[in-house]
């Protein structure tokens, strides 16, 4: 009687693959389907036991069901120069109407009940194009996340910027006009004030004193005028450079 193909359908179907770096456990999975109408039995076996755990590594699969193997390979130092004899075996058995002692079973089976297929062990390490590019998209990340956030942070500092400039140079150009007028006002009231001393004393007669007394009183009020604007220039001065420092 010739062996039984095996009845499960396997994913991956002949090889496991296990991506480096091997410095910490490595898990690969496979996934084992029943399609036909039978319970079936399944026992996982490898060439290197002490280098892998499965779980599970044997029980029985429900007709139609499915079971998730989880084969996780313990750290080690990796060769590549050096080729993976590792290999993996998946044997299974229809399984009878009651089945309790599961040892038993897979001991007294005969051969030509058992089904198997064979899976091989691959060993994969990172390229170095996909290192870069974790490495870009780490730091990549939080940029874009950052711009995610506030789709305004790189346009609002250099807007800003901008208009402080702008404000920095019309303040600039008004303290200039300020201190100019300011300065001219300055010269009027000292020139008025030569003038007013110069007036006391020159020889005075009845006429010229009645003048004099008419014009010091028209002086009085205008020179007190470019007073009051020295006062109000210096206020706005102090205004606008006090907006600008703050």
């Amino acid at each position: 009687m010739s062996k039984l193909d095996q009845i499960l359908v396997l994913d991956p179907p002949s090889d496991l693959k296990f991506r480096g770096p091997f410095t910490d456990v490595v898990t690969t999975n496979l996934k084992l389907k029943n399609p036909s109408d039978r319970r079936v039995c399944f026992k996982v076996k490898t060439t290197a036991p002490r280098r892998y755990c499965v779980r599970p590594n044997s029980g029985v699969i429900e007709a139609g069901a499915s079971v998730n193997i989880s084969v996780m390979l313990q750290p080690f130092d990796y060769d590549p120069n050096e080729k993976s004899k590792h290999k993996f075996m998946v044997q299974t058995i229809f399984a009878p109407p009651n089945v309790s002692d599961m040892d038993a079973l897979w001991k007294d089976a005969k051969p030509d009940d058992l089904m198997d297929s064979k899976l091989r062990c691959v060993f994969e390490l990172p390229c170095e194009n996909d290192k870069m590019n974790d490495v870009e998209a780490t730091k990549a990340a939080p940029v874009m996340n950052s711009a995610k956030g506030d789709p305004s942070a790189t346009t609002v500092p250099a807007a800003t910027a901008q208009l402080d400039d702008t404000e920095m140079k019309k303040m600039m150009e008004k303290c200039k006009r300020l201190q100019s007028e300011i300065n001219k006002l300055v010269d009027e009231n000292r020139q008025l004030k030569d003038d007013g001393v110069r007036m006391r004393k020159a020889p005075r007669s009845d006429h010229m004193t009645t003048n004099s007394t008419s014009l010091l009183g028209r002086e009085a009020p205008t020179a007190s005028l470019p007073s009051l604007l020295v006062v109000i220039a210096a206020i706005f001065i102090g205004f606008f450079l006090g907006k600008f420092i703050l």
